[in-house]
């Protein structure tokens, strides 16, 4: 399998992607590499496909909100999607952009923490829980946290301070969103991912408990 490279990832998004960005996407690339040897961050075999499985996945959302500048990654982890961002963000026009890492595991928060110092990133990270945090932002997003019921209630508290909900679904996301829909109202969009037909690109709009 030909796995694919940093330029093959940037003609796939509309958002342009800076060489700046991509040296420090690699950098980034390095550091999971070597802390995924003693955390176990992402499974191993995805390694070899960090452009497509990981960083395309991640940046596509940037495709889908070009305008947001603040954003919310709930349960960050590895860094997927909210460390991409922040790094496309931070070589990006307009006004100054800021992404908050969400994660609730400490030792994965301190990882986070040595990214953004690393890489002098415009991102904060918050060790809590997400349902803790209010946060006014233009989006939140999150990738493999939780199936579609929880996630919607991690992300109620900012959706209803006025932020865009995009999520980053697997294959499963049709079960996910008729299980959500016993206990939320909600309008739904969904949009073949870049990096795997199978995968979703889910926006949430309108949304309600209604149990």
């Amino acid at each position: 399998m030909t796995h694919m490279t940093p330029d093959e990832m940037s003609a796939k998004l509309v958002f342009h992607v800076k060489h700046e960005a991509i040296a420090e996407l690699q950098t980034f690339n390095n550091i999971l590499a070597a802390q995924n040897e003693v955390m176990n961050l992402v499974g191993p075999a995805t390694l070899p496909d960090y452009w497509s499985r990981h960083v395309l996945d991640s940046a596509q959302l940037l495709d889908r909100r070009p305008d947001a500048r603040t954003w919310a990654d709930l349960g960050a982890g590895a860094g997927f999607p909210g460390i991409i961002l922040a790094i496309l963000l931070k070589h990006s026009e307009g006004l100054p952009p800021h992404v908050y890492l969400v994660e609730s595991l400490t030792k994965r928060c301190r990882f986070l923490q040595t990214v953004v110092d690393d890489l002098s990133l415009p991102a904060t990270v918050i060790n809590d829980r997400a349902e803790n945090v209010k946060l006014k932002v233009d989006v939140v997003t999150a990738r493999a946290v939780a199936p579609m019921n929880k996630l919607l209630g991690f992300a109620e508290g900012f959706i209803h301070k006025g932020a865009d909900a995009w999520f980053l679904k697997g294959e499963n996301v049709e079960s996910e969103l008729v299980d959500a829909g016993k206990v939320w109202g909600f309008d739904v969009e969904q949009y073949e991912s870049l990096s795997d037909p199978r995968g979703r690109v889910i926006h949430v709009r309108r949304l309600r408990r209604v149990r």
